[in-house]
């Protein structure tokens, strides 16, 4: 999967990282992806025991077909403090190294974190999805930021995520009577189809195929280190 070049350095300061972030949010592209979705790239991160090194594991997923097309993993050193809210700059760089190895074309990037779901509107799935040039949607376990109602206990339920009065996400239950996840824009998608994508992509479990299996795998690789 061939990648544009990087829009910044990723050794820089937090002060420097917040201004990256404001100047980077206007670019986001909101808008109805306007084709059929058949395959999503799911990508989570761990940290390997030295703390020193990230590693993304890539999950291709046929929607179609419900099974896992092709799996990678990427290694990148860490060159960013632990600074919430900035998650991005220690993360993004292995989640797009291990994005370059694929040899399939995803239709949408996931990603297991938070899109315009974030303070400056700028989260994850939104540093990816603008930096790789691809649509790109957050479905996050937990909430950063934002107030919302319960979601009722059916697959499906949904009920908005607000901050200062915007509407930066949807709280979505996609499986009957357990805990919601958080789904946000990342880029160039609309949360209509955030949603729709995120439950397309459930075969009974809370997490999203996509991601939970991306989890899985940097899990496996984790075990061999």
């Amino acid at each position: 999967m061939k990648l544009p070049r990087a829009l910044h350095r990723w050794d820089v300061t937090a002060k420097r990282a917040v201004e990256i972030q404001r100047t980077l949010a206007p670019r986001v592209i909101v808008a109805h992806l306007g084709r059929r979705v058949r395959r999503v790239v799911g990508v989570d991160l761990a940290f390997l025991d030295d703390g020193k090194r990230c590693v993304a594991g890539a999950v291709l997923w046929d929607v179609d077909e419900g099974r896992v097309v092709e799996e990678q993993t990427a290694v990148q050193r860490v060159r960013f403090p632990y600074v919430p809210g900035l998650l991005s700059f220690r993360e993004a760089p292995a989640v797009l190294a291990a994005l370059r190895k694929l040899r399939g074309e995803p239709d949408v990037i996931m990603l297991d974190g938070q899109g315009l779901a974030h303070p400056r509107r700028f989260g994850l799935a939104c540093h990816v999805g603008l930096l790789s040039d691809r649509p790109a949607i957050g479905c996050a376990k937990s909430r950063l930021v934002g107030t919302h109602r319960e979601p009722k206990s059916e697959r499906g339920s949904r009920t908005a995520l607000v901050d200062r009065h915007e509407r930066i996400g949807a709280v979505l239950r996609t499986r009957d009577r357990v805990n919601p996840i958080y789904v946000s824009v990342g880029h160039r998608m609309d949360l209509p189809g955030a949603i729709d994508l995120a439950l397309a992509c459930g075969d009974g479990y809370r997490i999203p195929a996509p991601t939970r299996l991306a989890d899985r795998l940097v899990a496996r690789f984790k075990r061999t280190q």
